[in-house]
């Protein structure tokens, strides 16, 4: 069966699709013809979709959604509606069954299907459904009762259970069905997977959602073996896409040897998620060894009782021995904030920020507003009583909506240019504040710094090309 791929995420600067790059090689592995029609690259996607459909018979179309919005605060721009136009126009060019996918979608599945009009989707990891989902097809058999499956049922849609196969059982990767250089080129890193799922408890946190909470563990040996398919197509810089990557710390470590083993920490340099705690100074010597180049922690607070209220396993001292061991070990310290959850009192910021500037990681980002996701905690706690009324949104998923404590809205944004005035570590999740913004959609700013040939963690590429003297304003390589 021929079966397209279709990738729906045109931020700027560009990320790789690497969820449909794995889908393609499993329906390969299973015996499919799969094409991606990678709408990143296209002017006009509505002649793009009619042209790539002309091209022969497709018997099944999946359509990722990486992202559902820009989980801005500042801007709440939802992907959605052109997702809809998306499917639409696929629509009417094609008689094969359409199925939506990836993490974004599978946050609130029900929602996208409902908004975006496609046949089905697949909710959670998509390269073992899609497969069995195209066997069925290509045999004229029933398929709606496939695991991790959504399918209509009385005007509603029923989600039917998802069964989470081990990950050494994926093919492996060859990199080889996205334009990767071209991604590289002009987004300046690749992406790598070395498990799925997350056992953390944090309120707003919607990847035990979208990839379940246990963790599953790709072999070091395929993690390995995948970075150095994509070192020998000369992309040598790369960003870990786990949840958090030292969660659990063993597993990491033996991914660490197992780079070194292969002699591939010489040849390129990565950047990870990581969690704050558990944090050795092994682990932090054992990445750098390997060619971690760069974390970039969440540490959403510096305020012992906000880090209590989110359920984070970190506190604020953890924080400060963390950055200290990245700092022992040659690796440069991105430390995130979350500002703006139930509980957030001025005092509160003013501690965070106090902390941040004796932890003295390289870049502190800070986002105002969280965004409450379906099926979180904190989806919870704001659906009904006092949390209702620092609701920001709407009610659908093409209204982002995001929590801000009302005790801090009138004054949060004064305060915070207040205690972090003129500190240029400090970033912002906000592309009204176009020299300090690490928004990655539509930031101008990246998209020129990576043309000047810079390379890396969009965090640490503003880190690096933006400086007091020249904000906004890359002319130098890396």
């Amino acid at each position: 069966m021929r079966i397209a791929l279709v990738n729906t995420n045109r931020i700027a600067p560009p990320v790789a699709p690497i969820g449909l790059d794995y889908v393609a090689e499993a329906l390969e592995a299973s015996g499919h013809r799969t094409e991606i029609l990678d709408l990143c690259w296209e002017e006009r996607w509505e002649q793009a979709i009619a042209s790539f459909l002309r091209g022969g018979e497709i018997g099944l179309v999946g359509v990722s959604v990486r992202n559902t919005d820009d989980c801005s605060f500042a801007t709440r721009q939802s992907f959605l509606p052109d997702v809809a136009a998306m499917v639409a126009c696929l629509r009417r060019h094609t008689g094969a069954p359409i199925v939506l996918g990836g993490v974004g979608f599978s946050i609130m599945p029900e929602a996208v299907l409902a908004q975006c009009g496609a046949d089905a989707g697949i909710w959670g990891e998509g390269e073992f459904p899609l497969a069995d989902l195209a066997g069925r097809l290509e045999r004229n058999r029933p398929w709606d009762d496939l695991p991790a499956l959504l399918v209509p049922r009385g005007g509603a849609w029923r989600r039917n259970p998802a069964s989470f196969r081990s990950l050494a059982d994926l093919p492996p990767m060859s990199r080889g069905f996205l334009d990767n250089r071209r991604y590289f080129r002009e987004g300046g890193q690749a992406g790598i997977e070395t498990k799925r799922g997350c056992p953390r408890l944090c309120i707003y946190c919607a990847d035990p959602v979208a990839k379940g909470k246990r963790v599953r563990l790709r072999p070091p040996e395929a993690v390995a073996d995948e970075l150095a398919r994509l070192v020998a197509m000369g992309i040598d810089h790369v960003h870990t896409c786990d949840s958090e990557f030292n969660i659990p710390e063993d597993h990491a470590v033996a991914v660490c040897r197992e780079i070194s083993r292969r002699g591939l920490g010489g040849r390129l340099r990565w950047y990870a998620y990581c969690a704050p705690v558990p944090f050795t100074a092994e682990l932090a010597d054992r990445m750098r060894r390997a060619g971690c180049a760069g974390i970039n922690f969440g540490a959403d607070s510096g305020d012992d009782g906000m880090l209590a209220r989110l359920r984070r396993a970190h506190r604020a001292e953890d924080l400060l021995r963390t950055v200290r061991l990245c700092r022992d070990a040659g690796i440069t310290v991105m430390l995130d904030l979350l500002i703006g959850a139930p509980g957030e009192t001025r005092e509160s910021i003013a501690r965070t920020v106090e902390v941040m500037k004796e932890a003295d990681p390289d870049r502190v980002g800070v986002s105002v507003g969280v965004r409450v996701y379906p099926g979180t905690e904190l989806a919870r706690m704001v659906a009904g009583g006092d949390e209702k009324t620092g609701l920001a949104g709407g009610d659908d998923p093409s209204h982002p909506v995001f929590f801000l404590d009302p005790e801090i809205a009138p004054f949060v944004f004064p305060l915070l240019d207040e205690l972090t005035h003129g500190d240029s570590r400090f970033l912002f999740f906000d592309p009204s504040r176009p020299d300090r913004n690490y928004n990655y959609n539509a930031n101008q700013v990246l998209v020129d710094a990576i043309r000047a040939g810079y390379r890396g963690a969009y965090w640490d590429i503003l880190r690096r090309c933006v400086t007091p003297e020249s904000p906004g304003r890359p002319e130098c390589g890396p």
